[in-house]
């Protein structure tokens, strides 16, 4: 594993956890009010021995991001769905996940993905698209990658950021991904590696892939 910088995991989520503090009223996405605030209430941190031993179902290792997130907050969690009322983490298979998400017609052409995408997890964010974290293969800084589910013209799933700890940096708006798409951050100098070495492992190097019904 690489050595940490504070653009990279824990140290980065601690960057995000920051910025919350200060503002932990505003909303996650201003262009939609439907995901609510940073912290609905005061922080709920996960206790440490819960912590100490928590993985996911699969007995993947949680990544940095989330592991130094839950000592912060577990409740913004378990709005979105990723931790039930028995602290239990709850994934779904990729086609499951994007059926409940956007309806049997569109979410079905993604079940031919759910053996490769076992593990999946919805984050806020997209209005036709969505976004998606799904374990398997960390990158080198232990962090799972998060995928953009598109269905607006030829259904795709697509590589969007190299782990939660980026996704929290950007939404939060400590980064800035520079050029179009939503596989971007494959070209930035600080994330391009992460996002390509995701590239190898989900889809054998390409960003995206098709999702053809």
């Amino acid at each position: 594993m690489t050595t940490p910088t504070v653009d990279h995991g824990a140290a980065l989520t601690e960057r995000v956890i920051a910025s919350v503090e200060a503002e932990p009223h505003r909303l996650i996405l201003d262009y939609a009010p439907w995901a609510g605030p940073w912290l609905d209430g005061p922080p709920e941190p996960v206790p440490a021995d819960v912590l100490a031993t928590a993985t996911f179902p699969s007995g993947r290792p949680l990544p940095p991001s989330l592991r130094r997130w839950l000592a912060f907050d577990g409740g913004f969690f378990r709005r979105f769905g990723w931790i039930g009322p028995d602290r239990r983490f709850t994934p779904r298979p990729l086609g499951r996940l994007a059926r409940d998400t956007l309806g049997d017609g569109w979410g079905g052409v993604y079940d031919a993905l759910s053996a490769r995408f076992d593990e999946c997890f919805l984050l806020p964010g997209g209005s036709d698209s969505r976004r998606v974290l799904a374990t398997g293969e960390p990158d080198d800084h232990g962090e799972y990658p998060v995928f953009a589910l598109d269905v607006d013209d030829i259904p795709c799933i697509e590589l969007m950021y190299p782990g939660l700890d980026v996704y929290l940096a950007d939404t939060a708006g400590l980064i800035t991904c520079q050029g179009r798409g939503y596989s971007a951050l494959a070209e930035d100098r600080t994330y391009g590696r992460r996002m390509h070495t995701h590239a190898r492992n989900a889809f054998g190097g390409e960003l995206h892939e098709d999702c053809l019904p």
